[in-house]
């Protein structure tokens, strides 16, 4: 009796410790033989272009809301400066080809890739993608450099080791590590999202650069933040699979080549999907079709709800827009539709997304960004596009910030935080808000409050000390 105890007291021991040492296993001692190996492949990227500013030709100021403040606007004298931008990259090919994201280039008139954190070479823009995040520099230079390959995301899964390298707030060859939190966010930064989210620490000036898995591939291009202030454990990269086929058209084509149905869509909701006798919601549900396009020309309604495209079942509404995206352009689809509470079937020969009249009514304008120096910050006007996609209301007014200087008086506010207000009158234009600031200055005001809507659309009160 005395033996079989003792027996099982061993066996459950040894399962223990082996159950300890298979985790101690997986878990990794230290990064620093993976992080000196793929250091030379991440970048730090600096990009500078000019910016316009207007300003007051008067040597006094319209009160805010005065008739002659619009009537006299345009005859301020334009001001040009310099204005620079930070961010990371990696490397793909010895030959200099390096991948970032759009929005660390955009705009820029210089580019300037930093290599290894000492040898500077200027690069050029090969293609880049707004609507997926992406662009493809090409280093001007005939030296060999230290390419890393691309993983396998879809391999990817939650709880998986990854390290990011990057340059956070200009700091350059900053190494992080964590796990991979979830797959397939969606935070509504870019028509086609299907982010992995991270808690490796990503900050401002790490957009562009690579998330990494144990085995040294890229699986990722860290691309956002929830929040602009710093990071807190909640970053989002572009999975490499996503990112690949984008990469692989702009170094063909200098351009991207997507596939395109033409049809406007949205959620299936409980109701619908009772409505339709649907066995749940599932499926993207048209709302309306474009005349002439693959989907007028194939049959397709509106009111029809797509349950497979190619193939693939279609369980959430914004799985299509992505998956049709990276479908070939003129390939002939069949499609499952549930039309009439029964499923039929759709032939569809897909068009390119980037030549249809769809598509370019939708690409948004470029709105010219106003430098408020005592807030050290920049703004462009609410536009009815911005009160659509953030369901604000109807008759919403007020403006965008667009970008915010380190040491600004603001710097505790967000990127795209909307200021509706300022010392309780209503601000419609980045004129208006100069000119409250203005007088509060006059008027030796060392606080001011604003009114804003944050990131999530919160109302908030606020109070500005002025410098």
């Amino acid at each position: 009796m005395k033996y079989k105890f003792l027996k099982t007291v061993f066996f459950s021991f040894l399962i223990i410790n082996l159950n300890f040492s298979l985790k101690a296993a997986n878990t990794p001692n230290s990064f620093a033989d993976l992080a000196e190996k793929l250091m030379p492949s991440v970048v730090n990227i600096s990009s500078t272009q000019t910016v316009v500013t207007r300003g007051n030709p008067f040597p006094f100021e319209f009160p805010p809301g005065s008739p002659f403040e619009d009537m006299f606007k345009e005859f301020g004298t334009p001001q040009k400066r310099k204005a620079s931008a930070l961010g990371s990259g990696f490397i793909i090919d010895a030959k200099g080809i390096v991948i970032t994201n759009n929005h660390v280039i955009k705009g820029a008139e210089d580019i300037l890739v930093r290599v290894n954190g000492d040898k500077e070479y200027n690069a050029k823009i090969i293609g880049s993608d707004p609507l997926s995040d992406i662009a493809v520099l090409q280093i001007d230079s005939k030296d060999k450099f230290i390419p890393v390959k691309f993983g396998d995301s879809d391999k990817a899964r939650i709880g998986d080791w990854v390290i990011a390298i990057g340059n956070p707030f200009g700091l350059g060859g900053t190494v992080t590590s964590g796990i991979i939190s979830a797959r397939n966010r969606a935070i509504g930064l870019t028509r086609y999202e299907d982010y992995i989210q991270t808690d490796a620490s990503i900050n401002q000036g790490n957009s562009g650069g690579p998330l990494f898995n144990m085995d040294g591939n890229v699986i990722g291009i860290n691309t956002a933040i929830l929040g602009q202030s710093g990071s807190i454990g909640i970053g989002f990269a572009i999975p490499s699979n996503n990112a690949e086929k984008v990469i692989n058209q702009l170094i063909k084509y200098g351009e991207t080549k997507r596939g395109w149905l033409g049809v406007r869509i949205q959620n299936v909701t409980k109701e619908i999907a009772e409505a339709e006798k649907l066995d749940k919601p599932r499926g993207a549900l048209v709302s309306s079709v474009a005349d002439g396009s693959p989907s007028d020309k194939g049959g397709i309604k509106a009111g029809d709800i797509i349950l497979e495209f190619d193939g693939t079942i279609i369980n959430e509404m914004r799985e299509l827009p992505m998956i049709v995206a990276q479908t070939k352009v003129g390939k002939t689809v069949k499609l499952k539709v549930w039309r009439n509470k029964k499923e039929i079937y759709k032939r569809i020969t897909l068009g390119r997304l980037e030549t249809s009249d769809d598509f370019k009514a939708s690409k948004p304008k470029e709105i010219e960004s106003y430098r408020i120096e005592n807030l050290k910050a920049e703004f462009r006007k609410l536009t009815k596009e911005d009160i659509q996609n953030r369901k604000l209301p109807p008759n919403s007014s007020g403006v965008v910030i667009t970008k915010i200087d380190p040491d600004s008086p603001i710097v505790n506010l967000e990127v795209n935080n909307i200021i509706i207000e300022a010392q309780k009158r209503k601000v419609k234009t980045p004129g208006d808000l100069d000119n409250i600031i203005k007088i509060s200055i006059l008027e030796k005001n060392k606080t001011i409050l604003i009114v804003i809507y944050n990131n999530q659309n919160q109302k908030s009160y606020i109070g500005i000390k002025l410098n």
